[in-house]
């Protein structure tokens, strides 16, 4: 926690979901290595239709959080994630502003996958 101007600062998301989509590793122009993921979160309440939705939640990771995980991880496969919620600009190819939620990972433990479960 973080006391900024007398007021308590507080960005922190613990989440536990599925992995979408096996996850990639790239490099930027500065040589940090950064991978995309995202999970797929059930909710834990039914909609009006007595069914449980889910939410696709959109994560970047960086360094070694990243290198581990594309080493370990793929579709399928649950992972916890704890991090902060970050909020950034993007313009479209049609110069509209749109605004994109991620979390920002600081630590990625992997719970169970589905190659595991497929041979017990």
């Amino acid at each position: 926690m973080l006391v900024k101007g007398g007021k308590i600062v507080l960005n922190q998301a613990v989440l536990v979901g599925r992995i979408v989509q096996t996850p990639e590793l790239r490099e930027t122009e500065t040589g940090k290595k950064v991978a995309r993921i995202t999970l797929a979160v059930p909710r834990p309440f039914k909609n009006a239709n007595g069914e449980y939705e889910t939410d696709f939640i959109s994560c970047v990771l960086w360094k070694g959080v990243a290198e581990n995980t594309v080493e370990y991880c793929k579709s399928g496969d649950i992972v916890g994630v704890k991090g902060r919620i970050q909020c950034r600009q993007l313009e479209t190819e049609d110069e509209k502003k749109r605004q994109l939620v991620e979390v920002v990972a600081e630590k990625v433990t992997f719970l169970s996958s589905k190659k595991n479960e497929e041979t017990e």
